[in-house]
């Protein structure tokens, strides 16, 4: 894998080339994700990145990131930053996210992110504190929370308290690594149910592992085959908890829907209301599983498929002039 340019430049200079290189091409694109195609059918995208995520992968460029949403109507994405250091190889700042989505708010949606393991003058003001400054500077949600600690760990517990409290949804990552738990997600039933006001969003192996009732601890760490068995903890806590929501992004969403079409439709269905469209998009010429999920196989009602692709994202982010 060959070392992408833009790492060897001043971040002031790369924000002024892709701003003016995107300018350019938005203009000749008419600012359009798809010409003639309307926008209430295209897609929002709970869930993409930017830079280099991992070592082995490409650097993604606003420009590379805004092109694929144009080839596959995604009308507009989130884009989250990576901040601990378990999550990625390069970490990629909130400031970095809100700094490149500025000049394409009307595509991009930033999101912030603090490790639970920052130092903060001030506990938990300090942290609200901090949260405000990047909700003033535009983030719409939290995430992706991606620590290496278990998923109540305490640091991470103010966390989803002040996410509550200053009204940013809290996306995370689950799996053997991060935020960790045990099957049934009782580390995450604890954050549920003491935080009520915290708008939960799950993503990764180990929650999408956990869709079926028969699940391992070593499962939360890969992605089961099979036939879902019913019980699964997911079922089970959005049952309970309704500021608990799906991010259906990733090879993990993915192989969570395909394992077992039937039920995966059906769970759908069933939580057509709290079930957010995601990629997890992150390289260039990256598969991306989910279009042909949403668009051959699932067969999903038309409502329900409205709901999922864009609807429900634009609601629980607050988002009032939906691009059009």
């Amino acid at each position: 894998m060959a070392t992408h340019a833009h790492c060897s430049i001043t971040r002031r200079r790369f924000s002024s080339l892709v701003v003016g290189t995107i300018g350019a091409t938005l203009a000749n694109r008419g600012n359009h994700a798809a010409a003639g195609e309307p926008a209430e059918s295209g897609y929002v995208d709970i869930h993409t990145h930017l830079g280099q995520t991992w070592n082995y992968t490409q650097y993604l460029s606003v420009e590379e990131l805004l092109r694929w949403m144009d080839a596959h109507r995604v009308h507009q994405a989130a884009v989250l930053p990576l901040v601990s250091p378990e999550a990625s190889s390069y970490p990629w700042s909130s400031r970095f996210v809100l700094e490149q989505t500025k000049p394409f708010r009307d595509r991009l949606i930033p999101f912030c992110s603090i490790d639970p393991r920052t130092s903060l003058r001030g506990d938990k003001q300090g942290l609200v504190d901090v949260l405000k400054q990047y909700v003033e500077a535009g983030a719409k949600g939290f995430g992706e929370h991606k620590p290496g600690v278990a998923f109540d760990h305490p640091g991470s517990m103010k966390l989803y308290e002040a996410c509550g409290g200053v009204g940013l949804p809290l996306l995370f990552h689950l799996d053997n690594e991060r935020n960790i738990d045990k099957p049934g997600l009782p580390g995450l039933e604890k954050a549920l149910k003491q935080f009520p006001e915290c708008i939960f969003i799950g993503h990764g192996p180990g929650w999408w592992a956990s869709i079926s009732g028969d699940v391992t601890q070593r499962d939360l760490g890969g992605y089961p085959t099979g036939k879902i068995a019913p019980g699964g903890a997911i079922d089970t806590l959005m049952k309970k908890y309704p500021n608990l929501y799906a991010d259906v992004s990733a090879d993990s969403g993915a192989n969570a829907l395909s394992r077992d079409p039937s039920f995966a439709r059906e769970f759908l269905i069933r939580w057509a209301d709290r079930t957010l469209f995601g990629t997890d998009f992150l390289a260039p010429g990256q598969a991306v599983r989910q279009f042909d999920l949403f668009e051959k196989q699932l067969s999903l009602p038309a409502d329900v498929q409205r709901k999922i692709v864009r609807e429900n994202t634009l609601r629980l982010l607050k988002i009032t002039n939906p691009k059009t």
